[in-house]
């Protein structure tokens, strides 16, 4: 049987922590930031944690 491959756009997007868990980055952050709050702006930079209902789909692209 043939090895499966990694999903490539999910390999650039997640990452695997030391636990085990997967960090996401939050979505808003890349462009027309002129008209965000700095606060808002300040909150978006921070990593997240996925949550429990994505956990499966992700694990399947990243062949974990």
């Amino acid at each position: 049987m043939a090895k499966l491959k990694t999903n490539s756009g999910a390999k650039k997007r997640f990452t695997l922590t030391g636990s085990g868990k997967i960090k996401r980055k939050h979505a808003y952050h890349s462009h027309i930031l002129t008209k965000k709050t700095k606060k808002r702006k300040r909150n978006l930079d921070h990593f997240a944690l996925l949550e429990k209902a994505d956990l499966v789909r992700v694990k399947e692209m990243l062949v974990l």
